[in-house]
């Protein structure tokens, strides 16, 4: 099942629904965190029921194993909703225990006189993306989810090889390219494909995982189709077994539509 199906599930128009994914999207010992930000996501819409308001920023704590081929419940509450702007939290709980947490804002776009271009200008953006430096899958070795997704790296280096940059930059897209699915949601999910640039880092298989993770969203959003989507990521500092990740997200024009900030941790020790 790709990700446009799982996405576009009819259980997700209920309030609270129940569903649950196969385990080819599981990562590790729970759901692809990217998947389950984007199902949540999808229910926030749905709830919302507002065209006229778009995502400004979504965050999400990831609090327990979201298990795959079980059910779970999504449950979304519309916290306050402004003149201008919409909150939202959703929760997926499963076993009778929450395993994500998620909240986000909706907002109306007005006139303004304020226009600041974004001066950040991604470092691959010239680069050509060669199939030879796509991720290939191999069960066992990889997450399952990674059958699902193509991951080009141009700079960094691949997880448990010691390597000295903490820097990961790529590019990134589904190998089923999505028709219908709403591009902030195609976006949050690929966000989350890539491993913690922590994990460079480690010499050896090592465990990880994201704690929390906020991503913002500069809208209307610059991007004309459902392509390959730039990413350039970095771990500026990390201590005592976590550490704090920043990302940018760029068109394949290079504009860019999304910053993204995820504390991780790392159990190298």
């Amino acid at each position: 099942m790709n990700f446009e199906a799982i996405i576009s599930s009819t259980e997700l128009s209920e309030q609270p629904c129940r569903l649950s994914v196969p385990n080819t999207w599981s990562q590790g010992r729970t759901v692809f965190g990217g998947l389950s930000a984007a199902l949540m996501l999808k229910h926030m819409y749905i709830q919302l029921n507002d065209q006229d308001r778009q995502l400004l920023s979504f965050s999400c704590n990831f609090v327990a194993p979201l298990i795959a081929s079980e059910p779970f419940t999504i449950n979304t509450s519309i916290l306050r909703q402004g003149k201008n702007v919409t909150q939202l939290e959703s929760r997926i709980e499963q076993r009778d225990s929450v395993c994500l947490v998620s909240l986000a804002s909706f907002a109306k776009q007005r006139p303004s006189n304020i226009k600041v271009k974004s001066q950040i200008k991604p470092a691959i953006l010239n680069t050509d993306i060669n199939e030879e430096n796509t991720i290939q899958y191999v069960e066992g070795i990889f997450p399952a989810f990674i059958q699902h997704v193509d991951l080009n790296i141009q700079a960094g280096a691949m997880p448990f090889s010691g390597a000295d940059s903490s820097e990961l930059h790529g590019w990134m897209k589904f190998k089923q390219m999505p028709q219908k699915t709403a591009q902030e949601l195609y976006i949050l999910a690929l966000a989350d494909a890539w491993p913690p640039t922590l994990l460079q880092l480690c010499n050896k298989p090592s465990p990880a995982s994201t704690v929390s993770w906020y991503i913002e969203f500069l809208q209307p959003l610059e991007l004309s189709t459902h392509d390959w989507v730039g990413y350039e990521a970095i771990t500026h500092q990390a201590s005592n077994g976590y550490g704090i990740e920043d990302a940018k997200v760029f068109s394949k024009a290079g504009d860019l539509i999304a910053l993204s900030r995820q504390t991780v941790a790392v159990f190298d020790g």
